[in-house]
């Protein structure tokens, strides 16, 4: 099969999907959506309303914010993979529970291997937290991890793990937009010596 196949395996499982309590809530799932042949994958934490509503990631006004980081980092959706922590959104925009987090995140974890990225940017605490601790990294905190790279083996496969905050939050706090924006020009800088992507 093809990475695209196998990828579309994963969505029709992910439509279907009743291992948590979330599929009575949501209105649509949101599997993740991009290139199958990415070199960079973008990992959020969980569907917020209009990702629920139009079954697409980072669509909202966060989503709006992270195509201008991605268009000035010389990328776009097109040529890049993004997905969530959890592919159904929680009610009320709640934080993930452990639970559905570690139901969830399996489909996570093939899409990791299918893609085979070699960065993998993590957008929050929830992401961050859980791509660090399938690589042994200790985690205490976005603030203090964000914007450095870090050379990993997850999976079994070589990536480079870049953390970095959560759009949301940037739209909610003008000083993380500022590091967002700064760490999204760092981001740029690495690919710059990686190209093409």
């Amino acid at each position: 099969m093809s990475k695209r196949e196998l990828l579309d395996a994963i969505v029709t499982e992910v439509i279907v999907c009743r291992k948590c309590e979330l599929w009575k809530t949501r209105k649509n799932p949101v599997p993740g959506e991009g290139s199958p042949h990415s070199q960079i994958m973008f990992i959020g934490e969980a569907p917020g309303y209009w990702e629920d509503v139009k079954g697409k990631p980072f669509v909202g006004a966060a989503g709006k914010f992270l195509d201008t980081l991605l268009s000035e980092a010389g990328l776009s959706r097109e040529n890049v993979f993004i997905g969530n922590i959890l592919k159904c959104r929680p009610p009320k925009n709640r934080e993930p529970s452990r639970d559905e987090i570690e139901r969830c995140t399996p489909y996570l974890n093939r899409q990791i291997r299918v893609i085979q990225p070699e960065i993998i940017v993590t957008l929050g605490n929830y992401s961050t937290a859980y791509v660090f601790s399938k690589v042994a990294l200790p985690f205490n905190g976005i603030t203090r991890v964000h914007g450095k790279f870090y050379k990993a083996s997850i999976l079994d496969m070589q990536v480079t793990i870049f953390p970095t905050f959560h759009p949301a939050a940037a739209l909610y706090h003008p000083k993380y937009k500022e590091q967002l924006i700064t760490d999204f020009h760092t981001l740029q800088q690495e690919l710059a010596q990686k190209r093409p992507i």
